[in-house]
């Protein structure tokens, strides 16, 4: 079981070792049908078959490596969607398959290394799977992880297929890692003119665009500049008019300066004449004032008794409207009586008349009775008198209160005619008063305007300023891409061969101390000297830099940005 380990652990070394310099020479991304890839995964799945234990099912003993490779979706929740898409995919039919396709998307996803880490860390769980002396439950498991970090620098793109995965044969090819010294050197020539090559493309593609990119602002700029130009030369011509129309006005300033002397000096004398004569008229006119004062304070006076008068008046309107109410409704009362008066007559008039009738079949039948019909008549007669006249003093009494009411009614027309006069006025000061309520709105609209255009000005020169700072901003850059055009043009690559000590601390390399080109500068540095990364316009990921070229571009990035 040791010598085994040993064995596997070598291999994996070997297979790892191939896979990474093969895929720096190339400097592309790998496919499925990649020779040492394909060794790498061979090597790989003999390790985790390595004293795994056998299960016993229906069918017979089964052994894979499937098993503890599910554990990782309980230990790694991230790493659920790799599981489900291993289970899912079309034409697996067996759990190597599986594991072997779970092992292909871990790769492209860069996480080999840390799922079988957390797989490794927990040997409580992997003991279920493994025998004791297994290589995923001893140092060399430990070993083979911290290998498989070197995998992330490495880009993958495999296409996964069912049917391969199940029928593929587990036999390692030993001669891939069988090579001689000459093919080595070779390819390790062959790797350094190639990265040189990229490097070199790389440089003239980002060069190409800068100066793309700096001719297209050159562009701009001079169609910025002609328009300045010309926007110039307008307004020097636009000075030099405005300069002759400042000369035409100074001449015509003076000749009006002339014409001013003259018509003060006139004034002058003119208004000694009218100061004599203003002083004879203002006595008049003082005198005059004061007549009008007096008619003012007359009038007023007046007018604050007719405004008394017309206060008492709209009283007294109150009061007749309550009077008629009331006139009209002892006219009706008084109406009313006379109605019954008039009945009472009338029915008084008939018992004359019955009464009359059976004093003559009385005097008929008996003249005894005679005495007392002459008596009742006389007191019939009186009581007629006495009727007719309660009605004359009522035929008066209408009279009276029908030429009150006919006045009363005259002045009531009078005081509406006043009222219609009040209604008129009242309603032309409302049309003067919406007439000011518009004057208003439009003096507001006018002074939003205002507002509006001042902004708009702000805004205008505000722009201006903005282009002014962007023109110098552009012309620094333009110096900027220039001195970094003239500094990359001197690079080159360095070859390996040429390199025998490091640039900047100036030891002399070995097996431990190895060499490193610097991604800008090209140059060959120790491990400490080019130790920092950054990211540079040729590669899209951050590079291994020099200590110079590290504190250089810090430096200019800084400066760009402020």
């Amino acid at each position: 079981m040791a010598i085994e380990r040993s064995n596997l652990l070598s291999m994996m070394k070997l297979s790892i070792k191939v896979l990474i310099q093969s895929s720096l020479s190339l400097g592309r991304t790998l496919d499925s049908e990649y020779p040492p890839l394909q060794q790498f995964f061979l090597v790989l799945e003999h390790c985790l078959k390595h004293g795994l234990k056998a299960k016993k099912s229906f069918i017979g003993q089964n052994k894979s490596i499937w098993g503890p490779l599910e554990l990782v979706e309980k230990l790694c929740p991230e790493s659920a969607n790799i599981a489900t898409s291993a289970r899912d995919l079309p034409g697996i039919r067996t759990g190597l398959g599986r594991a072997r396709a779970w092992l292909h998307l871990a790769l492209m996803q860069k996480k080999v290394a840390d799922y079988l880490k957390t797989l490794l860390d927990r040997k409580d769980l992997l003991s279920e799977f493994y025998d004791a002396g297994a290589l995923m439950l001893e140092e060399e498991g430990a070993v083979m992880g911290g290998l498989l970090v070197g995998l992330n620098v490495i880009d993958a793109n495999l296409c996964i297929k069912g049917e391969d995965l199940d029928s593929q044969v587990a036999v390692i090819d030993f001669s891939l890692y069988l090579k001689d010294a000459t093919s080595s050197e070779a390819d390790g020539k062959m790797t350094a003119i190639l990265d040189q090559k990229h490097y070199i493309e790389e440089l003239n593609r980002h060069l190409s665009g800068t100066v793309t990119d700096l001719q297209a602002k050159m562009d701009s700029l001079e169609k910025t500049n002609s328009k300045l130009v010309e926007e110039l030369t307008a307004a020097t011509d636009r000075i030099n008019s405005l300069q002759g129309e400042q000369e035409q006005l100074r001449q015509e300033n003076d000749s009006i300066l002339m014409t001013s002397q003259k018509k003060e000096e006139a004034a002058l004398q003119d208004s000694q004449v009218e100061l004599e004569t203003y002083k004879q008229t203002r006595q008049g006119l003082d005198e005059m004032y004061n007549v009008v004062w007096k008619q003012y304070k007359e009038e007023k006076r007046i007018r604050q008794e007719l405004e008394r008068e017309l206060e008492l008046q709209v009283g007294l309107k109150k009061e007749m409207e309550v009077a008629m109410k009331l006139l009209e409704k002892d006219i009706h009362e008084k109406q009313d009586t006379l109605a019954a008066l008039r009945l009472q007559l009338d029915q008084v008039k008939t018992l004359n008349l019955q009464m009359f009738h059976k004093a003559e079949v009385g005097m008929q039948q008996s003249r005894q009775t005679d005495q007392s019909d002459k008596d009742m008549r006389v007191e019939l007669e009186a009581k007629v008198d006495a009727f007719q006249k309660q009605l004359t003093d009522l035929d008066t009494l209408r009279t009276g209160l029908e030429n009150e009411l006919r006045a009363e009614r005259e002045q009531r027309q009078s005081l509406q005619k006043a009222l219609q006069r009040e209604q008129d006025n009242s309603t032309e000061l409302r049309t003067q008063l919406q007439q000011l309520q518009g004057l208003h709105t439009e003096l507001q609209d006018l002074k939003m305007e205002k507002k509006q255009l001042q902004q708009r000005c702000e805004q205008q020169e505000q722009t201006l300023q903005e282009m002014g700072l962007h023109l110098s901003q552009s012309k620094l850059k333009m110096e900027d891409f220039k001195e970094v055009n003239k500094a990359l043009k001197g690079h080159a690559w360095m070859k390996d061969d040429e390199a025998t000590q490091c640039k900047q601390c100036q030891k002399e390399f070995s097996i431990s101390r190895r060499k490193h080109h610097c991604r800008n500068c090209g140059d060959i540095y120790c491990n400490t000297c080019s130790s920092n990364e950054l990211a540079l316009p040729s590669y899209p990921r951050p590079v291994r830099v020099c200590d110079v070229c590290h504190s250089l571009l810090l430096q200019r990035s800084s400066s760009t940005a402020s």
